[in-house]
């Protein structure tokens, strides 16, 4: 039987763009729990913006897969939540909606893109949320509000109803204020999808349990190299050896290509990105204004004003990378920068079950501090192998540095969700 309540909390961190009226649920693993869905995730009925002006009004005719899971398991979806307009930035600032505001300190930054999502579940206002990381936009907001977040393997969850920004790398994920929670909002949103030509058929996802005596642990010194904030770096490393003293074997390793994977994730992203951003004209989706002008004029007017700056500025670098004269010297270089990625994780994982370091180089920024573009692209150098190469990685809690939260990553193997969960799982208990 289907039951009905009406959400009226107040939400001061700006976590939600949508707020649904009347929320239903009905019975399942997740019967009655509360559940935000970023504003990128197609939700029937519901207005989807991905946190742009271009895209305000549009309500999609149909649920995304991970939403049909959601509602057959019983989830009482509360609404949509503020994220950087289409995924493109690391603090929440970008968002046509207005920055959200970090739970633990107003005055700071979420972490982006999903950083309504994890404001959501920081603040109290929802147990569980979904979030997508393309570069690390799950695990960034997870680390600075002191939250649980996982990318999963690409492949892993359906990407049918994501309104992408970067296709080959982009994932849906869980996040919750626990391990436990997010390993729950995993095991049903995780599974094969037809209707998504990237799934991969897998068996369901395993039971969760406390694992970590055994595993060998590589902690590459790249991690803690420049530009990673001493304090972050002295907390993660405490994170490790707590690790150790739980019966892991921590080995020291090294992956060159460290160096070259920001520039590959960057080249590649904003080149998908012009792609997918091509349909946005105004006219098939969100604004749709009379047609005074010629219509190359009108479609330049309506991208220009629908657009905020990082999208535009985005855009612009992705045609340049594809454009005639310059996709070898920049697109296939960054392929193959990406493959070199791949190959070191590869090596690692020959040797290793588990690669850990810090998820972010540094605490949550403070608003408006990011305002430089380079800066903040700076911030993705922890998370963007992961995505590069398609594997696992999760964040969890690990500490404080300069009393803000800090965010443990752990990266496993192709579909090891269950192993770095469980890792995850025997860390968060092991330092309660």
């Amino acid at each position: 039987m289907e039951k009905t309540f009406t959400f009226d909390r107040p939400d001061p961190c700006n976590a939600f763009i949508k707020i649904c009226e009347n929320i239903t649920y009905g019975e399942g693993p997740l019967s009655g729990i509360s559940v935000g869905i970023k504003d990128n995730i197609s939700t029937s009925g519901i207005e989807t913006t991905c946190g742009s002006h271009i895209l305000q009004g549009y309500i999609p005719p149909y649920n995304a897969h991970v939403v049909t899971l959601l509602r057959s398991a019983g989830a009482a979806i509360v609404g949509k939540t503020n994220m950087d307009e289409f995924g493109m930035g690391t603090t929440t600032e970008t968002s046509s909606f207005g920055p959200t505001k970090n739970p633990v300190d107003p005055t700071r930054a979420p972490g982006g893109s999903s950083g309504g999502s994890a404001a959501a579940v920081r603040s109290g206002l929802v147990r569980l949320a979904l979030g997508t990381d393309t570069g690390g936009s799950v695990r960034c907001p997870a680390s600075f509000c002191g939250i649980v977040g996982l990318k999963p393997t690409y492949g892993r969850v359906s990407r049918y109803g994501l309104i992408a920004y970067a296709n080959s790398m982009e994932q849906i994920g869980p996040m919750a204020a626990n391990v436990r929670d997010c390993a729950l909002l995993y095991s049903v949103i995780a599974g094969y999808d037809p209707r998504d030509g990237t799934s991969v058929d897998k068996p369901a996802p395993a039971p969760v349990s406390p694992v970590i005596a055994g595993k060998k642990i590589g902690v590459p010194a790249e991690y803690f190299g420049e530009g990673v904030d001493p304090a972050v770096a002295e907390t993660v490393t405490e994170a490790i050896e707590k690790l150790a003293d739980l019966g892991a074997e921590i080995v020291p390793c090294t992956m060159p290509s460290m160096k070259y994977a920001l520039a590959a994730y960057y080249v590649t992203s904003m080149s998908e990105a012009s792609s997918n951003l091509g349909r946005y004209d105004g006219v098939r989706y969100g604004m749709a204004p009379e047609m005074v002008q010629p219509w190359h004029e009108a479609f330049s007017a309506i991208r220009r004003s629908g657009f905020g700056e990082e999208v535009r500025r985005r855009i612009l670098l992705g045609s340049f990378a594809l454009s005639a004269g310059y996709q070898g010297k920049y697109y296939a270089k960054a392929q193959a920068a990406r493959q070199m990625v791949r190959d070191d994780f590869a090596r690692l994982f020959a040797e290793v079950d588990i690669i850990a370091g810090p998820t972010m180089p540094t605490v949550a920024f403070r608003l408006g501090e990011a305002a430089d573009p380079l800066s903040m692209y700076l911030a993705d150098i922890l998370t963007v192998p992961a995505n590069l190469a398609g594997i696992p990685a999760i964040s969890v809690p690990c500490g404080e540095a300069h009393d803000l939260p800090v965010g443990l990553q752990l990266m496993g193997r192709h579909f090891a969700e269950d192993e770095i969960l469980s890792a995850a799982l025997a860390y968060e208990e092991g330092s309660a």
